[in-house]
């Protein structure tokens, strides 16, 4: 072989070492910093854009896509407990490209401000995102609003306050209901209440055996995830973990508890219910009390899902969405004309 045509091979392969080592360094060393590139790519992949919106002291982070004013309504999606933003990500890879999407980290979450308990309770939460949808101006016309877990709860509660704000409201196994059937995550906090323990909460884990065990809690399917990645997960949260219990002893309390059932009565947008058959954190009997309580509210139920709707079943999520929103689009439309 020509000595050029070695030299070139060595070349090639020395500068494609350089990335793989870098790449296998990150994985094994820091994989925390990976978990954070990775969001970041997809975020860039998907044509999302992060932005921030002050309203005095108080700054609110959020995701966005697409303008508003098109044929259909914005978006607006509220994450669960603990997570953030980019946990939509998931949904977003299978929502039209044109639909003007807004995500929002909640109260004190990714890169909104933390203040205080004040604003952690669900009421507190409320007014929270009604003062970022007024930040954004997002009430001139109105938007459909999603939320899942503890911003399921949120937002079911915010379509009590603002009926006038929403044109649809989608519920993803959301929290603060009575539930006829009581769920393993709560009979395990009935114990944990006994004993007066905050430091074993299932959802807020320590370690990487913890963040497995959550995952399980959380997701039917059985995700296989290399250790170095729930090392990572685990160093993501680990730095926020005195404030994720904050957050969670407000939620739990008893003024935020039942919010959702104390105030479901008061919704008259239209309602979608999404829930995973096997949620093993809030169980599915839920979806019986909001369709009892409020007229027209429309339940989906999927098959082997558990409460991480979102992760395990995004694409179906993404097309219940699209379905309900042009199911509404479609009555409005007859409406007018007849």
């Amino acid at each position: 072989m020509d000595l050029d045509v070695v030299n070139m091979f060595v070349l090639a392969g020395s500068t494609l070492a350089i990335p793989i080592l870098a790449f296998l360094a990150s994985f094994l060393l820091w994989p925390a910093a990976l978990i954070h590139v990775y969001y970041w790519y997809w975020r860039r992949r998907l044509g999302l854009q992060v932005d921030y919106s002050e309203c005095g002291k108080y700054k609110f982070c959020y995701s966005h896509r697409g303008k508003p004013g098109g044929a259909k309504p914005t978006i607006l999606m509220l994450h669960g407990f603990s997570a953030h933003k980019d946990m939509w990500l998931s949904v977003v890879k299978f929502l039209p490209k044109q639909q003007h999407l807004v995500c929002v980290d909640m109260p004190g979450h990714g890169g909104t401000t933390r203040t205080g308990a004040e604003d952690y309770c669900i009421e507190g939460q409320v007014n929270r995102i009604h003062q970022f949808v007024k930040s954004l101006h997002l009430s001139r016309r109105p938007f459909h609003l999603v939320g899942t877990s503890m911003g399921g709860c949120v937002a079911g509660v915010y379509a009590a306050r603002h009926p006038s704000h929403l044109s649809g409201l989608t519920l993803v196994c959301p929290a603060g209901l009575e539930y006829p059937n009581e769920s393993p995550f709560v009979s395990r906090l009935r114990e944990l209440e006994k004993t007066q323990n905050t430091q074993d909460i299932p959802l807020i884990p320590s370690t990487p055996e913890e963040m497995e065990e959550m995952l399980r809690l959380c997701s039917f399917v059985r995700f296989k995830i290399p250790q170095q990645i729930l090392q990572g997960l685990v160093d993501v949260r680990v730095p926020h973990n005195d404030f994720y219990r904050e957050v969670f002893m407000e939620i739990v309390g008893e003024k935020s508890r039942h919010a959702l059932q104390e105030n479901m009565h008061l919704i008259t947008s239209p309602l979608q219910v999404i829930w995973g058959k096997q949620d093993q954190v809030v169980d599915v009997s839920g979806a019986g009390v909001l369709q009892e309580a409020v007229s027209g509210c429309q339940v989906d139920l999927l098959d082997n899902c558990g409460h991480s709707v979102v992760m395990e079943r995004p694409r179906k999520t993404a097309q219940l969405i699209v379905d309900f929103l042009s199911a509404r689009h479609t009555n409005g439309s007859a409406k007018k004309h007849s």
